[in-house]
């Protein structure tokens, strides 16, 4: 809550920001891009590292370099010095992502997508609240500088309460150990098995591999990330391709297209976005009941949650009146914070939990992509029609669709998903 929640308050204002620096439009384009470009390269990268150095020391790390990045960011005041301030946040905003890690290595799979969903509803209760508070602290004087000071305040809080929390590493090292009797190899050659099960058994995992050689962490990290080029994930990293890229060609001109077709300002198109974001929180919140309504059979979930998907974009996109826009904005609300979660899930059952921090980086990396790609295509399409990045949207969530159904067999057995051997 408080990552996100301060990361929303400065977020909004970047933009305003560094066009009051005298940055022209296209420069500030190309330093967001070059932020992004540096998420999609380093999320693989920092999940592989914290399988290798453990959780603590790598979230510490991530955390700390973080609130250096919005503490420089409270200081640029030129452009290349705004710029310097996205480096180190680029290649190390990745607390989410290893905070999933976390989780997953401290639950069940059976309570992973309720905890999941509470952690994401957490996360969208932080956006949510942090805009406004921006926005206020912005009308003082210096305003932008004192929110990404507080925002770097935030991040310390957080590096304390990691630092305090009672860690009981040893328990978490004895669940991947059996996890990785169960499917160590799930996801690389045979070769780095037994890596796999050297690192899950030990007990002080995290101690040990921090004092490795730098060498001998990006040799380890490098034969984990060639482990899940090699295997046979690629399946579930599409269809979280295409169905980010639907969601967000969805989201790409939404205010644009209301405004073109039903003549609404966009201030009423900026409600209905923080009224789904509301609706995401409750989504998360009912993910314990969904699970257990589907006897835990999350590629069901995420199959029907993404049908329900494809068809509300495709309501979207065919709407005649304004209320059909706010019903699919509704039920879709829904349907993509559950798809979200049931991805992420699948992809730690499917891969093996022993490296989910290598996993959810990929994951990650992948969603970086779909955030460059969708611009271009939403541009393109919107050339043909208001409805066009819709509509395409349409066209990726069935293709996602065919590709979870011609691979069922693999992810399905006796109604619940079980785990792959090479």
């Amino acid at each position: 809550f408080q990552d996100l929640f301060g990361v929303s308050m400065v977020v909004p204002l970047m933009n305003l920001h560094i066009k009051s620096l005298g940055a022209s439009h296209t420069v500030a384009g190309i330093i967001g891009s070059l932020y992004g470009i540096m998420q999609l390269f380093s999320s693989t990268f920092v999940g592989c590292w914290s399988d290798i150095v453990g959780r603590r020391y790598s979230l510490l790390a991530c955390i700390l370099l973080s609130a250096l990045g919005y503490f420089l960011l409270g200081t640029s005041t030129t452009v290349f010095l705004f710029a310097i301030s996205r480096v180190p946040v680029g290649i190390f905003k990745h607390t989410l992502s290893i905070s999933k890690a976390l989780l997953s290595d401290l639950v069940s799979e059976r309570e992973r997508p309720l905890v999941m969903g509470r952690f994401n509803a957490a996360s969208s209760v932080g956006f949510i609240l942090g805009p406004v508070v921006g926005g206020y602290l912005t009308e003082l004087e210096d305003g932008f500088y004192q929110t990404s000071f507080i925002c770097a305040s935030i991040f310390l809080l957080n590096a304390g309460l990691v630092w305090m929390l009672p860690w009981s590493e040893e328990n978490t090292g004895n669940r991947e150990h059996q996890q990785g009797n169960k499917g160590a190899d799930n996801f690389s050659a045979k070769g780095d098995r037994d890596l796999h099960l050297e690192t899950a058994t030990s007990g002080a995992m995290g101690s040990d591999s921090l004092f490795w050689s730098p060498w001998i962490q990006v040799a380890t990290t490098l034969k984990r990330i060639k482990g899940i080029a090699c295997s046979d994930l690629w399946d579930i990293f599409l269809v979280r391709l295409l169905m980010s890229v639907a969601i967000l060609l969805y989201y790409s001109n939404f205010s644009l297209a209301l405004e073109e077709r039903f003549g609404v300002k966009p201030l009423f198109a900026g409600y209905l976005m923080s009224y789904s974001s509301a609706l995401g929180v409750l989504a998360g919140c009912l993910l314990g009941p969904i699970t257990r309504l589907y006897q835990h059979n999350t590629y069901r979930i995420l199959l029907h949650s993404s049908t329900l998907t494809c068809t509300l974009i495709l309501l979207y996109a065919s709407a005649l009146s304004i209320w059909m826009v706010i019903l699919s904005s509704t039920f879709l609300a829904f349907s993509t914070t559950i798809g979200r979660t049931c991805i992420i899930d699948l992809e730690l059952t499917i891969g093996g939990n022993e490296a989910s921090g290598t996993l959810l980086g990929v994951g990650q990396s992948v969603t970086s992509v779909g955030r460059i790609v969708a611009p271009l295509l939403s541009g393109i399409a919107q050339e043909f029609s208001p409805c066009g990045p819709s509509s395409l949207g349409v066209g990726l969530a069935l293709v996602a669709i065919l590709i979870m159904n011609a691979n069922k067999q693999k992810y399905c057995s006796h109604g619940s998903v079980k785990l792959k051997n090479q």
